[in-house]
């Protein structure tokens, strides 16, 4: 499992013009999911994800988590993130895990993240979304549960 987390100051997502998800403060987190992903991938990242300390405490140093700023998560399912650009110029996303398998542990993450007391929002899973974002800092961080980054 893998996450692009980026710290914002504001974010949201629309589909079909309807504004399904939108927070101020926090994370934007593009959530990719692996065929042999499994329930703690999705613990090990949503603890990690939530545990980081990418924002600036009064010394301006990154020193604070999600939590001690009072932010929330804008969480947006990109099957794109598996996309292996190695050969030719088309990406292949033979590891991306299928919507039957990917959509449920998509809904877990957010549901583990919820259960830690972070206020989520969330795109729709599977279909065409615009995601509008204030990158803060700018800050981005790659997190994978197999720890290849």
């Amino acid at each position: 499992m893998r996450a692009v987390v980026q710290r914002v100051s504001s974010a949201s997502v629309t589909v079909a013009g309807e504004v399904t998800g939108q927070i101020g403060r926090g994370y934007l987190v593009l959530l990719g999911i692996a065929n042999d992903d499994r329930q703690d991938d999705l613990i090990y990242l949503a603890q990690k994800v939530i545990g980081l300390r990418i924002f600036e405490d009064a010394d301006g140093k990154m020193n604070l988590s999600l939590a001690d700023v009072g932010g929330a998560m804008l969480v947006v399912s990109q099957f794109t993130l598996y996309g292996d650009c190695r050969k030719g110029r088309r990406p292949s996303f033979i590891e991306a895990a299928r919507p039957e398998v990917a959509e449920p542990l998509y809904r877990s993450f957010v549901a583990e993240v919820r259960g830690q007391g972070i206020t989520v929002e969330t795109g729709r899973f599977q279909t065409e979304m615009q995601v509008s974002l204030v990158n803060d800092g700018p800050v981005t961080i790659l997190v994978d549960s197999r720890k290849q980054f």
